[in-house]
């Protein structure tokens, strides 16, 4: 995969007024704004991390003043700070993203002897559902149109073609598939393409009790023992319909529930839907299926010349769902780090003017760095959600880029995605009872012996500050202290402020 250097951030804040710039701040060193006082007892408190963390650190003013800079200009894994990357890209093209939207819809096509197929079709909705108590994206709102229509059917069809098929970026660990912060991306996909499972104890000895929808089959090595612990082992190897559910699990021990990936999402959607229809009484005599569109040279941009790629005429439906609201699920991006829809919310971007391929995303997203007057050196990403290793950000680039974004006028609604220290979505208990509660507004990130967090913080003095914290290369089991003393320097940084 050809990889483009892409950074760009965009956002604004609905705290103490920022002040808007028109064109991206000047670069300012560490050794003209910083007190050495400052740095150095910030660099004392990095110190107390894990041996080996490798830290980076930009905290800035809106006028581009830099207050701190350590190792401003260093690589980083960002994790789900990459997530802010494809928010803002979406929220810069948020008008034309929901204008172009269409929710799922069936259709018929001819089948064997005069019967037809009925096909689910998917055009990148992130938030379908088949549960029972569904208020929106209902898949069973579909399956009430199909019931209405015809009492039989052949096959059924999941159609995810709307985008290629890129179920993973390059990049992502394949022991992380089988999980729900791993599991694949299509056009089409119901209930986050994820699977309900539940393990409880049984008789001492006996293996435990495990229940599940009967999607995938169940190896069950389990084993009942005295006690409330719980040492279960879930894995499942990528392709494989097999779970294997192994370990030992407390008699006295609650119920555990488990949210597990799919590989094949058009698949599960179609299999989901066929349920729904044998509820509704109508007769499925075929097979289940997804259907996908290998990904083609035409899906790159470099191959088109630069020029938009050409998307087949679209279907026509019998029935179809309204599109979901797209700044609602940016929300869910941010605030709970949702790998999937950030990766969904990607391929939008990238079909506005592309295929929806990953290649044509990384276009869009040097388009937005470009616009925001920032170096195309400054990081490289491979995905959307933050999943794949490839990524590399620097802190300094980002800061700049949430610095410039503050004063787009999509800025402050995007912002509000952000969770809040002490308050919502990962930093619920981040800064709880510190001067910063409720005064940071930051994206997390955590992958792979890295965390992060990048976004904006009140001062003592009622200033806001821009920041971008990195660490890499954390020792196993060292995450704890190394997150301690990232909040640790930004809580000092703010209170010298």
């Amino acid at each position: 995969m050809r990889f483009i250097l892409a950074c760009t951030l965009a956002l604004s804040l609905p705290m103490p007024a920022m002040a808007q710039q028109t064109s991206p701040s000047p670069p300012a060193t560490a050794s003209t704004a910083v007190p050495d006082s400052l740095a150095g007892s910030i660099q004392a408190i990095l110190s107390e991390a894990p041996a080996g963390t490798r830290y980076g650190l930009v905290v800035q003013r809106p006028d581009g003043t830099e207050i701190l800079a350590i190792a401003p200009d260093a690589r980083f894994m960002p994790a789900s700070n990459t997530k802010i990357y494809t928010t803002l890209a979406a929220y810069r093209n948020l008008p034309a993203l929901q204008r172009t939207a269409e929710g799922t819809g069936v259709r018929l096509e001819p089948a064997k002897r005069g019967s037809f197929d009925i096909v689910l079709e998917g055009r990148g909705e992130a938030t379908l559902s088949s549960a029972p108590d569904c208020q929106v994206q209902c898949l069973a709102t579909l399956a009430d149109a199909v019931a209405a229509r015809t009492r039989r059917v052949h096959d059924v069809i999941g159609d995810a073609t709307w985008y290629p098929d890129e179920r993973w970026s390059a990049g992502m660990s394949w022991n992380n598939i089988p999980f729900r912060y791993g599991t694949a991306t299509a056009a089409l996909l119901v209930d986050d393409n994820e699977f309900a499972l539940s393990v409880m104890p049984g008789s001492v000895g006996a293996p435990a009790r495990i229940e599940s929808d009967g999607y995938y089959r169940i190896d069950n090595r389990t084993r009942t023992v005295a006690g409330a612990d719980n040492a279960l082992d879930i894995r499942r190897l990528p392709g494989s319909d097999t779970l294997v559910v192994d370990g030992t699990l407390g008699q006295d021990a609650e119920p555990e529930q488990y949210r597990l990936g799919v590989d094949d999402p058009a698949r599960r959607a179609a299999w989901r839907f066929a349920r729904l229809l044998e509820a509704r009484g109508v007769a499925v005599s075929g097979e289940i299926a997804g259907r996908y569109r290998p990904l083609s040279p035409d899906d790159d941009p470099e191959n088109r010349g630069g020029m938009p790629a050409t998307h087949a005429t679209p279907e026509t439906m019998f029935a179809q769902l309204p599109p979901e609201a797209l700044a609602a699920d940016m929300v869910t991006i941010n605030k709970q780090s949702q790998n999937l829809h950030a990766e969904l919310m990607l391929r939008r971007v990238a079909k506005l003017r592309g295929s929806g391929s990953i290649a044509d995303a990384q276009v869009a997203l040097a388009e937005m760095m470009t616009a925001a007057g920032q170096p195309r050196d400054g990081f490289v990403l491979a995905d959307g959600s933050g999943m794949s290793s490839y990524n590399r950000v620097s802190p300094r680039v980002t800061a700049r880029l949430l610095a410039w974004a503050a004063g787009e006028d999509w800025g402050k609604n995007w912002r509000a995605t952000l969770p809040v220290g002490g308050v919502d979505g990962t930093l619920a208990r981040r800064f709880a009872g510190t001067p910063l509660d409720g005064r940071i507004f930051a994206k997390t990130g955590s992958l792979n012996a890295s965390r992060a967090l990048s976004g904006y913080m009140v001062a003592a003095s009622g200033e806001v500050l821009v920041f971008s914290a990195f660490a890499n290369d954390i020792p196993p089991g060292g995450e704890g202290a190394a997150i301690g003393a990232m909040d640790a320097a930004l809580l000092a940084v703010a209170a010298a402020n």
